[in-house]
């Protein structure tokens, strides 16, 4: 444990919903709900307005729509919210070389490797001054918790949830642990807090209580010694800039099972495809390809082959995983379907009989053979018209899709710096309509000082614990 809270962990305030809310002006204030629209879609986030009626992440979406019937339900913009991300990452990436990302939205950062502080003032103001910042570049709040370590610094972000900072002075950590529910400390699900309670501990200062000796009894040694460390305020993890990738996989949920086997065949190579696309965006390769199946009654089944030496060429992957659909029963139908890679290297070692097999197949460009046309086929016109989405009309401008259905697409058309805008429908084919970029949420002037340098003034702390 350190002596001074230097690390600090941010968590953006209801992350892709915010930023939905600020890109729409028509959104802001109101229940916003992100996620998978179909009927077995979940919630990826919701806005807080949102959370007033109960509705959460990974929540399945039908509930939500039961909770809040009235909220607006959007698509995900993967890419827009990414590109917030890395506007973000960069600001904490200024504060210490030692940031440690553990999503989109949220990140531990080391500040006193960065020497941006090293007592609890000057920690204090490097976390105002990353909120001014994040707010001046992105538009966005996030939320900033400083503790002496990492489990505390996540601990004081939730209390400051939402756009708030809270510090937990040292020496203060077992005063403050001790009334929160287990649940608290990470590694303690709701199994886990069962237990536990089945033996009468329901807070951390109850696991304190009854020693390491019972915790290890009760949930065995590597996890009792641990949370019984954490329940002491003990955590001596350091903040690691690069997280080792273990695996890297894609996977998609079907609203209607898949029966047709050819179909399930077609999904799984363009899985593949997608899966080393991926690999090589992160400059990996690996040995180990892994089939994922969950059928028509959630059952779920995982198939891996182990190859000779690590690949990142697409026709081994889909040959393998090709393999590994062939010993899965698929006549029940189909829900969802995955394909990943583990056992990641930097560097690859041709699979010369999968190359010399791929050889064999017709002189079709490798483009053409992972460009299947079946997911045009299956999915409905409107699909590309998905609630959320840009568009751009030839003379109404930048908009919105609100919704779409009976071969009509409803736009509204307003941008993240206009008024509230005016909403127009159209034919789904309309020749003006297009589909377009996310526009940036803050426009900067090519004479305003960057937040680095100072500009503007810095906000009131917000004290307490509310969320």
């Amino acid at each position: 444990m350190r002596n001074a809270p230097t690390i600090l962990h941010l968590d953006m305030d209801a992350f892709f919903a915010q930023a939905e809310q600020a890109s729409k002006p028509s959104l802001r204030g109101k229940a916003v709900v992100v996620g998978g629209l179909g009927p077995r879609g979940v919630v990826a986030t919701a806005s807080y307005e949102a959370r007033v009626f109960g509705v959460h992440s990974a929540m399945p979406m039908a509930q939500a729509r039961r909770l809040a019937p009235n909220a607006a339900y959007l698509f995900p913009r993967g890419a827009f919210y990414r590109r917030i991300s890395d506007q973000v990452m960069t600001l904490l990436r200024a504060l210490s070389p030692l940031v440690e990302p553990l999503s989109l939205d949220e990140a531990f950062v080391d500040l006193e490797a960065g020497e941006a502080a090293w007592d609890s003032e000057s920690a204090r103001l490097a976390g105002v001054r990353l909120r001014a910042d994040i707010r001046a570049v992105t538009g966005l709040t996030g939320s900033v918790g400083l503790a002496a370590s990492k489990m505390l610094a996540k601990i004081a972000s939730e209390q400051a949830k939402p756009d708030g900072l809270v510090l937990i002075e040292p020496g203060t950590e077992r005063a403050l642990l001790a009334p929160m529910s287990v649940r608290t400390l990470p590694g303690v699900g709701p199994a886990t807090r069962d237990h536990l309670r089945r033996a009468g501990i329901t807070t951390i200062e109850d696991m304190a209580e009854a020693g390491e000796d019972e915790l290890v009894r009760l949930l065995g040694k590597a996890h009792g010694h641990a949370l019984y460390a954490m329940a002491l305020a003990r955590d001596d993890r350091p903040v690691v800039a690069e997280r080792e990738t273990k695996s890297v996989s894609v996977e998609d949920t079907y609203d209607v099972d898949i029966h047709d086997r050819l179909r399930v065949e077609l999904e799984v190579r363009r899985l593949a495809d997608r899966c080393v696309r991926r690999l090589r965006g992160a400059g990996l390769s690996g040995r180990t390809i892994v089939l994922k199946v969950r059928r028509y009654d959630f059952s779920t089944l995982t198939r891996s082959e182990t190859l000779r030496g690590p690949t990142d060429d697409p026709g081994v992957v889909r040959e393998a995983a090709a393999r590994l659909l062939d010993s899965v029963d698929t006549t029940g139908g189909v829900r969802l379907l995955g394909v990943g890679v583990s056992g990641l290297a930097d560097f690859t070692q041709e699979d010369l009989f999968a190359q010399a097999a791929e050889e064999e197949r017709a002189d079709a460009p490798e483009d053409e053979v992972a460009e299947e046309p079946v997911v045009a086929e299956a999915a409905p016109a409107e699909h590309r018209w998905r609630p959320g989405l840009d568009v751009l009309h030839a003379e109404l401008g930048h908009g919105w899709v609100q919704g779409s259905g009976l071969g009509r697409v409803t736009v509204r058309f307003e941008t993240p710096d206009s008024e509230v805008g005016r909403v127009r429908t159209f034919r789904i084919d309309d020749p003006a309509l297009e589909p377009a970029d996310p526009l940036p949420l803050v426009r900067r002037r090519p004479d305003e000082p960057r937040p680095a340098d100072g500009g503007g003034e810095l906000p009131v702390v917000r004290p307490g614990n509310s969320r």
